[in-house]
């Protein structure tokens, strides 16, 4: 769990650079889909606690250290990218 608390911290401290949706969607296809089907990110956007592109990469790192997945940060952010520009559309 301290590698976790740890990751989360340096996501929120580490701007996100060129993140690649298209490998997101092929990380989030491969790894999150079999729990996290397409449907649960369609919910209603009001009653979402991610409000901010910042929360939503901690959402995805804590998510992905709950399975034990070993995401890099590039992974994580690219994760983030993908979830942003499809069912979020937070502004950064």
């Amino acid at each position: 769990m301290k590698i976790a608390a740890a990751l989360m911290a340096i996501l929120a401290c580490v701007p996100a650079w060129a993140q690649d949706a298209q490998r997101g969607k092929a990380l989030y296809d491969t790894h999150c889909v079999a729990c996290h089907y397409e449907r649960i990110h369609k919910r209603d956007p009001s009653r979402s606690l991610v409000r901010t592109v910042t929360q939503l990469r901690l959402e995805v790192a804590q998510r992905a250290a709950n399975t034990g997945q070993r995401f890099t940060i590039v992974d994580l952010d690219d994760l983030a990218e993908y979830l942003n520009r499809t069912h979020y559309r937070l502004e950064k």
